[in-house]
C-alpha cells in the first residue's frame, strides 16, 4: 500500500522530523488567481512539549508519496496559531507568502497611456516581486484606468479580467496568465490531466441553465457626450439570420437581447467596455456546468488552470472539456492523502462569443 510523504522546510532547512508522530492533519488549498493559497496543520501536543510558533515565519511544504514524486505546493507565511484541549492540539494556519500584507493595502493611483506589462512591472516593483506575463497580453494598451481606494490585489484582478487574464502569486513570483488557455506564460501547453471514476470515491456534477444569460452589456462614458453608451457581448448565433448584424442606436446587436447581464462598472472607452463584456461572457459560459471529485489517492501534480479530461461518468460529463479551478490536498492519520478537485467548463473556440 502506498504511503504518503511530505517535507516542511524553513529557510531551506528540513524540519520534517519535528512533525513525525505529531502530525494529525494537514490541509493545503491551492486557489486560482490572487485568492491566497492556505495551509492548516494540526499537531498532537498531548505531552505539552510543543512551543507556539512565531507568527510571520515562512515554511515551504511539499506533498507526494514514498518512492514517488514529492512536489512543492507553495511557500506559506504562518499568521495564526491556536492551542486547544484536552487532548491538547496545536493548530497552525497560514497563507501563501507575500500575499497577506502590502498587496492588500488600499491606495489611490491612476495609469494612463501604458502597456499592460508596464503596469504589472510597476506593481511588482512596489512589492519587491519578480513577475512573468503572457506575451499575448503584455503589450495591450491601456488608455486610462483608475485605482480608487482599492488594493493592488483587487486592482490587478479587475484589470486582468478585462483581458480574459488572471493574476496569481506562486512561490514569490507574480504571474499574469490567460484564463482557460491551458498554456504557461512562456506559451507552452500545460499537459492535461486525466481523472477516472475509479480514482475517486465521491463526485458531484451540476448544470444550471434555467437562468442562463443570453448576453452581457457594458456601458462606457463618451466624454464628448453627457450620455452613457453601451456595448453588448452576445451568444454567437447557431444559424444564419436575415439580419445577423442588427444595429441599435448604441451599437451592434447579434441575436436577440433575451436575458442580458448588465455590468455595474462604467468604462472609459468603447474598447474597454467591449473587452469587459466579452470576457464576462467567457466567465458565464465557463461557470454554466461545474464538476467536483474527491480523489481517494492524492494528486500532488495537479493545480488550477490545468486542462483535464474525465472518464467513467455520464456521457455529458466525459465529453466535456474541463479546467481545474481549485485543489484541496488533505493529509491525516486516518484517511491518508486525498485531493478534492473543483473544475469548470473549458471553452473551445466555437463557444466563444461573437465579436462586435
Amino acid at each position: 500500500m502506498k504511503q504518503p510523504a511530505y517535507t516542511i522546510k524553513i529557510d531551506d532547512k528540513d524540519i520534517t522530523s519535528n512533525f513525525d508522530k505529531r502530525l494529525m492533519s494537514m490541509q493545503i488549498t491551492d486557489n486560482r488567481g490572487l485568492e491566497a493559497d492556505t495551509i492548516s496543520i494540526e499537531l498532537d501536543d498531548s505531552d505539552g512539549k510543543l512551543e507556539l510558533p512565531k507568527r510571520g515565519i515562512q515554511i515551504s511544504v511539499s506533498l507526494g508519496w514514498v518512492n514517488d514524486s514529492v512536489i512543492l505546493q507553495n511557500i506559506f507565511t504562518i499568521d495564526e496559531c491556536e492551542h486547544s484541549g484536552a487532548p491538547d492540539v496545536l493548530s497552525i494556519r497560514g497563507k501563501s507568502a507575500n500575499l497577506r500584507d502590502s498587496l492588500n493595502e488600499r491606495r489611490e493611483k491612476s495609469y494612463s497611456n501604458k502597456k499592460l506589462h508596464e503596469i504589472v512591472a510597476e506593481i511588482a516593483q512596489r512589492h519587491d516581486l519578480q513577475y512573468k506575463i503572457d506575451k499575448s497580453v503584455a503589450n495591450e494598451f491601456v488608455i486610462h484606468i483608475d485605482q480608487t481606494n482599492e488594493s493592488d490585489a483587487s486592482f490587478l484582478t479587475r484589470l486582468c479580467n478585462d483581458y480574459n487574464a488572471a493574476a496569481t502569486l506562486k512561490n514569490g513570483i507574480l504571474i499574469i496568465f490567460i484564463k482557460g488557455l491551458a498554456k504557461t506564460v512562456n506559451g507552452q501547453n500545460i499537459p492535461p490531466a486525466t481523472i477516472t471514476r475509479k480514482s475517486g470515491d465521491q463526485h458531484r456534477f451540476a448544470i444550471a441553465d434555467r437562468n442562463a444569460y443570453t448576453g452581457v452589456r457594458a456601458y462606457w462614458i463618451d466624454y464628448r457626450s453627457p450620455q452613457k453608451q453601451r456595448i453588448n457581448a452576445k451568444r454567437k448565433p447557431k444559424t444564419k439570420t436575415n439580419n445577423p448584424n442588427k444595429k441599435d442606436e448604441n451599437g451592434i446587436l447579434v441575436g436577440a437581447e433575451g436575458n442580458v447581464k448588465v455590468l455595474r462598472h462604467t468604462y472609459s472607452s468603447k474598447q474597454n467596455a467591449h473587452r469587459a463584456a466579452r470576457n464576462e461572457w467567457y466567465k458565464l459560459q465557463r461557470g454554466a456546468s461545474q464538476f467536483s471529485i474527491c480523489l481517494a489517492e492524492g494528486r500532488p501534480d495537479i493545480y488550477p488552470e490545468m486542462p483535464t479530461s474525465v472518464e467513467g461518468f455520464k456521457k455529458e460529463i466525459d465529453s466535456t472539456l474541463w479546467t481545474i479551478t481549485r485543489c484541496t490536498h488533505s493529509l491525516d492519520t486516518s484517511g491518508g492523502y486525498t485531493t478534492f478537485v473543483e473544475l469548470e467548463i473549458k471553452l473551445d473556440d466555437d463557444e466563444k462569443p461573437a465579436e462586435e
